[in-house]
């Protein structure tokens, strides 16, 4: 594939950027991916000569951007509570008027809750797994009952399948009430697709070619996606009128959620039907060897470096700022 369907780059020129602030790391369950997709993020755009430097966490942003050291921020935060992706810190900088990579207030804080993403979705008629919203203390089993086994059951408010369990059946329960106990936030319970996982990237107003994920083991888990060596990424993961029809529907979830930039769409394939099911919205997908956005880039013809330039482009305003 090529990249004929993207738009020419604004500008050749590093110097407009100014200082930019690559925000990584962080206090959120998925720091140590935001670590590793940071100092990737870091080499490229150094590599291409922007006046880039890593900031860990949201504290040491704050204290830098009072000092004025930053013009605009590349955000690679993975998560909430302090991960950067769930709109806290999109409205402090909105505040400051310090440009920042990905979606703004509104499309960060509504993908990061994943019940609440999943009723907009269908309020737009949009498909999406049948599901149950668990506030906590709620009774799981007789969820699980009411929804029908085999489910899966996971933070509302957390990636990377942090704290997501498979229940396939009664004794599996157990470890997802324990998680639920754990975690103390609402849970959502989710029927599960079988079939095949799929996932897109979106770029600007493009959806990349589809990635379809083979793990080797039961699902695509933490594991999986960050540690093992054996899974396979099928990309495009579709053909002729299906993967048309994958990638018009993640840009259509994507843009239905309010969010913009940059960002991956999680899909199901249903096996008997090849039904497309949208699972969830990543706002600042990793960027790390074992990453998917950068994969389906490729694919596309944009190699790293240019990926990340094209992104931090997006900080730039649509009437200037940029070299034609």
């Amino acid at each position: 594939m090529t990249t004929t369907l993207l738009p020419a780059l604004r500008t050749t020129d590093p110097a407009v950027f100014g200082r930019v602030a690559v925000l990584m790391g962080g206090t959120s369950s998925e720091r140590a991916v935001s670590l590793d997709s940071g100092r990737n993020v870091l080499a490229a755009l150094q590599s291409r000569g922007v006046d880039a430097h890593a900031v860990d966490g949201i504290p040491a942003l704050v204290d830098a951007l009072v000092h004025g050291m930053f013009d605009r921020v590349f955000n690679i935060l993975h998560g909430n509570k302090g991960g950067g992706e769930d709109g806290v810190l999109q409205g402090f900088l909105a505040a400051f008027e310090i440009p920042c990579t990905g979606s703004g207030v509104l499309g960060s804080a509504l993908t990061m809750d994943k019940i609440r993403t999943k009723q907009v979705w269908l309020s737009a008629g949009l498909p999406t797994p049948r599901f149950v919203r668990l506030p906590p203390g709620a009774d799981l089993r007789a969820a699980a009952q009411a929804l029908g086994l085999p489910v899966f059951v996971k933070p509302s408010c957390e990636g990377s399948s942090v704290g997501a369990v498979r229940v396939e059946n009664e004794a599996a329960l157990e470890e997802a009430e324990r998680v639920a106990r754990e975690y103390g936030g609402e849970m959502l319970m989710e029927a599960l697709v079988v079939g095949d996982e799929l996932t897109v990237g979106i770029l600007g107003d493009v959806a990349l070619p589809s990635i379809r994920i083979v793990p080797k083991g039961g699902w695509y888990d933490y594991q999986a996606k960050y540690v093992a060596e054996d899974t396979q990424y099928l990309c495009p993961g579709l053909q002729g009128e299906q993967e048309h029809a994958i990638r018009a529907l993640a840009l259509a979830a994507f843009r239905a959620a309010a969010a913009t930039g940059w960002g991956r769409v999680d899909v199901m394939r249903e096996i008997d039907s090849d039904k497309l099911w949208l699972l969830e919205v990543n706002t600042a997908p990793g960027m790390t060897s074992h990453s998917l956005f950068p994969k389906a880039a490729r694919e596309f013809g944009v190699a790293f470096e240019d990926l990340c330039w094209r992104i931090l482009e997006q900080t730039l305003p649509i009437d200037g700022g940029a070299t034609p």
